[in-house]
């Protein structure tokens, strides 16, 4: 399977590069997975909805342009559906019989995720009611994928 995940901004800190490189590691046995920064917007003090929603365009023209035609859009929206791990795993086993072999997951900036964007999902997913930065959101996704890998092939994983 190929995952892409496309994120709004530069990881910077040192833990949390290395704990992405640790599950990048992990799951290169089991698929393919790209990450993509894209630059995010400065966001002002006191910004209002208009402005909100123009950065909010800005950063998903940017995203737009790594997503590639055919592949099962994946948005993190806290509005979206949410799975235990058992479940994740369950709905990823399912696409990848269905045929659908190239997963795109978008994690957006501070200010989420476009209309345009969540719109264009094929499902949307939420981790929790919690509202996560986005650079813990990329660590957490890829140790949801680890553990989804490992649930799907009958290995041990934590509960």
């Amino acid at each position: 399977m190929n995952i892409k995940i496309i994120a709004v901004g530069k990881i910077k800190e040192t833990y949390m590069k290395d704990g992405i490189g640790e599950y990048l590691k992990r799951l290169s046995a089991y698929a393919k997975i790209e990450i993509i920064e894209v630059r995010d917007e400065k966001i002002p003090e006191g910004i209002s909805s208009v402005q909100e929603k123009i950065i909010k365009n800005k950063e998903a023209e940017r995203i737009s342009k790594y997503i590639k035609d055919g592949s099962f859009l994946i948005p993190l929206a806290i509005e979206g559906s949410m799975y235990n791990s058992v479940e994740l795993a369950e709905f990823i086993s399912e696409l990848a019989l269905k045929g659908k072999s190239d997963l795109t997951f978008i994690i957006g900036g501070s200010l989420g995720l476009s209309e345009k964007l969540l719109q264009k999902g094929n499902r949307l997913i939420s981790f929790s009611k919690l509202t996560f930065p986005h650079q813990l959101m990329r660590l957490i996704l890829l140790e949801q994928l680890y553990r989804v890998y490992r649930i799907n092939n009958g290995e041990p994983y934590h509960k």
